[in-house]
């Protein structure tokens, strides 16, 4: 059984804060692991980083539970089986962020996050959003599209205020999940429930309870975001 990690524990206080690259740091670095560039993430996978990402699991401890992971792989009798999903590294990622939280990290000075993009590539991020919310033809996500506008046209100003924009952005994309639940039927929601459990069902004897409960909330919402084709408001799926 996995080790667990409390949301108490891993809450964003007490790590540094992430990049906004921690989504395509990950991927990249699980692709150099596994040897293969041409590999891509699955459903659960993204999911997974979804889930370390909110918990405030830093990249670091992802990065070192990785390649902790694949160095217990290449010295193992299963080294003829291809690792082919990130979740094989779930155990290995938690207890390095344990570790990590035992060294009680401090945080850089002021909080503050360098932006890994221009205000030019924020503001087209915003507009492009605020553009895919129009292209929904749905009146309850058109105020939302104003927002984005508004905030695109400031984009300057932002770059200095990331972390209130983040708030801001997560905020808005919550409330856009909340009336995307709404209109989910049964038949969705079941198709959905289905897939999950055969990409979880080798992984279940791995993950504590709560792990399980907060990935499967994560592929949920993300497969409903993709299937209605609303994008997803946070800096962090900027790249």
């Amino acid at each position: 059984m996995a080790e667990e990690l409390t949301p108490d524990a891993a809450a964003p206080e007490h790590w540094p804060s992430n990049y906004f690259n921690y989504f395509t740091e990950i991927e990249e670095h699980f692709q150099r692991a596994r040897g293969t560039s041409l590999f891509l993430l699955s459903p659960l996978d993204w999911a997974l980083i979804e889930t370390w990402k909110n918990s405030g699991i830093p990249l670091d401890a992802v990065l070192r539970g990785i390649d902790v992971a694949f160095e217990k792989w290449k010295t193992s009798r299963r080294r003829m089986q291809q690792v082919n999903s990130l979740a094989y590294c779930a155990q290995a990622v938690m207890h390095e962020a344990q570790i990590m939280l035992n060294a009680t990290p401090e945080r850089p000075p002021g909080g503050a996050v360098e932006a890994p993009f221009s205000a030019t590539e924020l503001g087209q991020y915003l507009a492009n959003n605020a553009e895919a919310l129009r292209q929904t033809r749905r009146e309850s996500f058109l105020e939302m599209a104003a927002i984005l506008d508004a905030m695109a046209a400031q984009s300057a100003e932002w770059l200095f205020k990331l972390e209130e924009l983040e708030q801001r952005l997560t905020a808005m994309e919550d409330k856009l999940l909340a009336l995307a639940r709404s209109e989910q039927s049964e038949e969705d929601l079941f198709q959905a429930r289905r897939d999950l459990d055969s990409y979880l069902r080798p992984y279940r004897g791995k993950m504590t309870a709560d792990q399980l409960s907060m990935l499967e909330k994560q592929f949920l919402d993300r497969r409903l975001f993709e299937k209605l084709a609303l994008p997803r408001l946070s800096l962090f799926y900027m790249h």
